[in-house]
């Protein structure tokens, strides 16, 4: 069904009679390839703000919460008549909330994917944080030339990375890319956990802070900035129906989620316990700009490339798993009537363009990552996540949800609303007071 429209509209290709449908390990690739985009790079700098035990608490209340979402999400997919998480909007509050969720979508996607191009042009060509230059790896290389400049270097990457997989028009078909993404997000990992073991050794680790400073009410606020960061690490939820359409049964997505879950939030506390020990309080919002720094052996500064570019490679294969459920619901608000996108190759090879060409040219422009973690965390990301879904049970149109699940939905709004009111409101008393 369109949610557009309310016609049945066929929104993912046909499955042939007899073709062999996705399995569970290509789908724990696909949704881990969605969760562990580029929030990863900010989660240290949540540590620093948060400290170690609050960080640990809230990654796993949230990954609990985020399982807890998607099988409501699930749940009233399998009870309805829609095969889109926009249609099972509308299917409980009209054409208002599948409109909602459509761009809900745009919003989160396009921003990951502008992310994505921020961090990768940080890795490529360096940044320039608190009055001091970060170099790139090229420029690390080669010196600083016109042609490894980040419009240059990212030019590069989207014509000859990128656009070739956005182009591809089967989310299966980016099973391989997805299963080498999450060897590059181990290697990562692994890395920066070998790097800090050996500076542990050798006595040159920072001292983490268990728990946050707060010396003020600002600081206190300021906790609250850290919760949409991890939200919008965790929100995946615009890729959940892609990914099971193509499933054999309900239940496999289901397990997929959960071991999903399980390894991104391993990961993500991982990668921030020890960016912390190595880093310490000089950890900047993209945390791949902070192993820019001199090493005394040839052999760190080889590691502290590898981290960066298997981090850069890592992020060039995500991009398209965004891109399709990006693209897939602009068409859809865009286009309701028009006949299937994945069938119309005029629109669709137009449309992959024109969305490609404008997160290149808004990652040109925008320097810095971690507002734009904050914003729309705060915003789009936490509606998705948690604020929709837990409105869809407390609607209850299909008369299946428990008390158990209202109640539940009930905490997740209030929590989602609490604090994304809380982190927008201190962002803007910090932007106004800084002036």
């Amino acid at each position: 069904m369109s949610p557009a429209t309310g016609k049945y509209v066929q929104l993912l290709p046909e499955k042939k009679q007899g073709e062999k449908r996705a399995s569970v390990h290509g789908a724990v690739f696909n949704v881990s390839t969605s969760i562990i985009g580029a929030g990863i790079m900010s989660i240290p700098a949540t540590l620093k703000v948060l400290g170690v035990i609050p960080a640990l608490v809230l990654i796993m209340i949230i990954a609990w919460l985020v399982d807890i979402s998607v099988e409501f999400l699930l749940r009233y997919t399998q009870s309805g008549e829609s095969t889109t998480y926009a249609g099972v909007m509308r299917e409980v509050f009209g054409r208002v909330g599948s409109v909602s969720v459509q761009i809900c979508v745009i919003i989160t996607n396009l921003g990951c994917l502008i992310i994505y191009l921020i961090i990768i042009g940080d890795v490529l060509s360096g940044n320039f944080h608190d009055g001091s230059m970060h170099l790139g790896v090229l420029q690390e290389w080669f010196g600083i030339h016109w042609w490894n400049s980040r419009a240059f270097a990212l030019l590069f990457v989207v014509i000859l990375v990128m656009l070739p997989l956005v182009l591809i028009r089967r989310v299966e078909s980016l099973r391989f890319s997805s299963a080498i993404s999450v060897l590059l997000a181990v290697i990562f990992v692994g890395i920066c956990s070998v790097m800090a073991i050996h500076a542990l050794i050798e006595g040159k680790t920072k001292t983490p802070r268990l728990l946050p400073h707060l010396d003020n009410k600002t600081s206190f606020l300021n906790l609250f900035t850290a919760v949409p960061v991890i939200v919008t690490a965790f929100t995946f939820h615009f890729n959940v129906h892609p990914i099971s359409s193509e499933l054999a049964k309900p239940s496999d997505m289901i397990s997929a989620v959960k071991i999903s879950l399980l390894l991104c939030a391993g990961i993500y506390f991982t990668t921030g316990i020890f960016g912390y020990l190595l880093f310490g309080e000089s950890i900047v919002a993209d945390i791949l700009v902070n192993f820019d720094l001199s090493s005394d052996t040839a052999i760190g500064a080889l590691l502290n490339d590898t981290v960066r570019l298997s981090y850069a490679f890592h992020l060039m294969l995500a991009f398209p798993l965004l891109n399709f459920s990006l693209r897939a619901n602009i068409d859809e608000l865009l286009f309701p009537k028009k006949p299937l996108l994945e069938n119309d190759s005029i629109r669709f090879v137009s449309l992959t363009l024109v969305l490609l060409v404008f997160a290149y040219l808004a990652a040109i422009a925008i320097p810095n990552i971690w507002y734009f973690f904050q914003f729309m965390g705060s915003t789009s990301a936490v509606c998705l996540a948690f604020i929709f879904p837990g409105a869809i049970v407390l609607r209850d149109v299909h008369s299946i949800s428990t008390t158990r699940d209202k109640i539940a939905a009930a905490v997740m709004i209030i929590l989602a609303v609490t604090t994304s009111t809380i982190a927008l409101s201190t962002n803007i008393y910090i932007l106004v007071r800084n002036k």
